[in-house]
């Protein structure tokens, strides 16, 4: 018979979400640009007050209700002329899609907002750079088969899909991802499959896109499965914005299922702490309750992270929610991504901010993809301020400087003859 304990767990993975459902939203829908949102918080119902709550958790309904037009953007949010400009590019670039769920993340009123720089298309993004590309990671030039990248030794970039449940407006695969880039991804799924039989040096396996998750269980366990019956692939990864775009879709169906599959990662990505809200750290501990380590990946965003009391305040928020910030990356030089790009100094400063002030766990790894297929290049603070054969002079995070002697090869003594032992063994 059930415990009482795991009875009250057990409702309560399914009722919290419902009984927030019903939590007064705030009216105005302004937000604080400023604020570090240190809370979880359910802002649902928000903008679609009325909608039924068994539809509001289903992420089918989500997906299908999507903000992907002018009008409805229009119906909640007050536009600038730069946003409603962008929309229009939206449909020859990077297409245009917002959950309900994460639609009342944004302020009404103000363009600034962090989260609605993230996803509402701004004419900003018609500008391209000198130094701008559209593949600025190099993965067509390294793809052995359509839709496979095989850049690192013994690991692969498996992209399943080009659709996400939301579109971010600095997307590195925006040539690809949507249907409105310059390209069509048109995987070679059995070619994939047979090319990672035939490299045994192959271990480990990243599923992304678009996102995966996007898929029906049935869709996503048959390429799970059919990778796990490779001998030499040892673990599987899977990178989603899904548990933040869409939490409904985190269902115990799914996580019983990714279960089967151990061991399996999943990567997400958040780049705010408003971001994390109630849903969110259901669904993501629902994840880690059936043993999936989550690591995040976020992207260093003008006006939306670039300051260290709101990145603090994001890794903390994720170690709650029991995963580990893993890497903050500088924007990649994607086209028509100026306007959210910081310097590289901002992405260090960050670093240095945290490291001493908060627990190593809740410190990522800021690193630059290296453009045109480099590679990930991580970069940190400039801690060693001399090193020589005889020391290291090092400071730490209160700009105190420390001396270690450097260890050279280790010196040995010559050893003196061995005495003879007179052994007389008699049997």
């Amino acid at each position: 018979m059930t415990s009482q304990g795991q009875l009250l767990q057990f409702l309560a993975s399914y009722l919290v979400p419902l009984r927030l459902i019903h939590r007064p939203a705030s009216i105005s829908m302004q937000f604080d640009r400023h604020s570090v949102d240190k809370d979880f918080v359910s802002y649902a119902p928000g903008y679609f007050s009325g909608t039924d709550v068994s539809q509001w958790n289903d992420h089918s309904w989500q997906l299908k209700n999507r903000i992907t037009s002018l009008p409805q953007l229009e119906k909640h949010l007050n536009l600038s002329s730069e946003e409603r400009n962008g929309v229009f590019l939206s449909g020859t670039k990077l297409a245009m899609a917002i959950t309900p769920h994460f639609m009342n993340l944004i302020d009404r009123d103000d363009p600034e907002c962090p989260i609605r720089r993230q996803v509402i298309p701004r004419i900003e993004e018609a500008l391209e750079g000198d130094d701008e590309m559209a593949d600025p990671c190099g993965e067509d030039s390294h793809m052995p088969v359509p839709g496979l990248v095989h850049r690192y030794p013994d690991r692969v970039l498996f992209l399943v899909t080009s659709r996400c449940a939301a579109y971010c407006r600095y997307c590195t695969r925006s040539r690809v991802v949507s249907g409105a880039g310059r390209q069509e991804l048109d995987t070679e799924f059995e070619a994939a499959y047979q090319y990672l039989e035939e490299h045994s040096e192959i271990r480990d396996v990243l599923l992304s896109g678009g996102d995966p998750l996007l898929f029906t269980d049935a869709k996503l366990e048959r390429i799970l499965e059919r990778l796990r019956s490779i001998k030499h692939i040892e673990f599987l990864r899977i990178g989603s914005r899904i548990p933040i775009f869409l939490p409904q879709r985190i269902t115990p169906h799914l996580c019983e299922m990714l279960k089967k599959y151990h061991p399996l990662f999943l990567s997400i990505h958040a780049n705010h702490p408003r971001e994390l809200t109630l849903e969110v750290r259901t669904a993501l501990e629902r994840l880690a309750d059936h043993g999936i380590p989550i690591g995040n990946q976020s992207v260093l965003l003008r006006g939306v992270n670039d300051k260290v009391d709101t990145m603090k305040a994001l890794v903390h928020k994720l170690l709650m929610c029991r995963v580990k910030p893993y890497y903050l990356y500088q924007l990649d030089l994607i086209r028509g991504s100026q306007h959210l790009r910081v310097p590289v100094s901002k992405g260090i400063e960050i670093i240095e901010g945290l490291r001493g002030h908060t627990t190593g766990y809740g410190i990522p790894q800021f690193v630059i993809d290296a453009p045109g297929g480099g590679g990930k290049v991580p970069l940190n603070p400039d801690y060693v301020l001399q090193h020589n054969d005889k020391r290291v002079v090092i400071r730490n995070y209160e700009g105190e400087v420390f001396e270690y002697p450097e260890t050279s090869a280790p010196k040995t003594a010559p050893l003196e003859p061995a005495a003879k032992i007179d052994c007389d063994c008699q049997s």
